[in-house]
């Protein structure tokens, strides 16, 4: 029995070598003469080997460079085996920065979806056409900005297993972009640029007529509940030298720019036209300094309430005293007397008061002027 037992070891270790057959053959009936007790189960065996797959070692193969993804849109990720082989037996398995939280998982043929991150179910596909090559490919559908990163395509089989890492570049780029030009004031005429919608954050300049980059006073930003950027910049123009300036913004992902330009000088003709006309704040520059100059010096406006007031004062008493009043011998003279002191005392506290108020008044409004 021992020595019919090293032939069949043998005969099977020489049957897994190619070419070999015809010599696995003659060996065959060779252990059916000696040892014809264990023919029985060498043929299960030889079938169980044969469909058993191989744990063969292999290498995965990602997309180059970063994949770039429209926002809202479809990205599909493609890996593949080397050298190529079935891999609908394997575990593949899509996951972003921990293993544990797969993207998209499959696993002895099925698409595990109740494993996978609540935010990728029902938006992720496996396709497997090409899966008996060893090709696979993650189709991401409405794709967000949180699909930016990095992703890994995990293969397994048995014990061995092998991974490549492909990146996404969301992308995202507004075609709305807004100039505003607000009313001239003493500093010079102020320009602002508005945009929203991008990812990731955009490079935003301003320009000349002849390309040049004019430095900007401000560039600001946000993020709205997407993630998405909103752009603002201004600039501050002291003097006319810019007839037209034009923003514009550039994504820095694909090289995509958007710019928006608008003329300036028809603006300050007209600016300077209706300051001619009404005095405010936003016109000073244009012809309007007379109206502030005379109200600058306060000891002057202090002076003039205070006279203004005294004059009010002195008159109402005037009229008060002259007119007819109640002869001496009436009973009711000394009580007229009276009456006619404390409406005096009365009038001057509210002079006093209103002057206070006016004097405010004027002040703050000389604030806001000069600002």
């Amino acid at each position: 029995m021992r020595r019919s037992f090293v032939k069949y070891s043998a005969w099977f270790w020489h049957c897994r070598s190619p070419g070999t057959m015809e010599s696995c053959v003659r060996i065959t009936g060779v252990m059916e003469t000696t040892g014809p007790s264990l023919t029985r189960y060498f043929v299960p065996m030889l079938l169980l080997q044969m469909a058993a797959p191989s744990s063969e070692q292999f290498t995965v193969t990602g997309l180059r460079g970063p994949i770039l993804a429209p926002l809202r849109g479809i990205v599909e990720l493609s890996c593949q085996l080397s050298p190529p082989q079935n891999a609908e037996h394997m575990e593949i398995r899509w996951f972003r920065d921990r293993y544990t939280q797969p993207v998209h998982l499959y696993n002895n043929g099925k698409d595990l979806h109740a494993e996978t991150i609540s935010r990728y179910v029902e938006r992720t596909e496996l396709l497997k056409e090409a899966i008996r090559e060893g090709k696979v490919t993650l189709r991401i559908l409405n794709v967000s900005v949180d699909d930016d990163g990095q992703y890994h395509c995990f293969f397994k089989d048995g014990a061995f297993d092998e991974e490549a890492i492909t990146e996404v570049k969301v992308t995202a780029t507004s075609l709305g972009i807004q100039i505003l030009v607000h009313p001239p004031n003493t500093k010079g005429l102020l320009v602002e640029c508005n945009t929203g919608g991008w990812f990731p954050q955009p490079q935003m300049e301003w320009r000349d007529s002849r390309g040049e980059i004019i430095p900007p006073t401000s560039i600001s930003h946000s993020q709205d509940t997407e993630k998405l950027f909103h752009m603002k910049m201004t600039l501050l123009l002291k003097q006319s030298s810019h007839r037209n300036v034009t923003c514009c913004l550039r994504n820095p992902v694909t090289g995509q720019e958007e710019r928006t330009s608008i003329v300036l000088s028809e603006l300050q003709q007209n600016g300077s036209s209706v300051c001619s006309r009404v005095c405010t704040k936003d016109c000073l520059p244009n012809g309007c300094t007379d109206c502030l100059r005379k109200m600058r010096n306060p000891i002057v406006v202090g002076i003039i309430i205070i006279l203004l007031s005294i004059g009010v004062i002195a008159s109402l008493i005037s009229y008060l005293h002259h007119k007819s009043r109640v002869p001496a011998s009436d009973p009711h003279f000394q009580l007229d007397t009276m009456w006619l002191e404390d409406i005096t005392v009365i009038l001057c506290v509210l002079t006093v008061f209103i002057t206070m108020i006016i004097s405010f008044i004027y002040f703050r409004f000389r604030g806001v002027l000069e600002r």
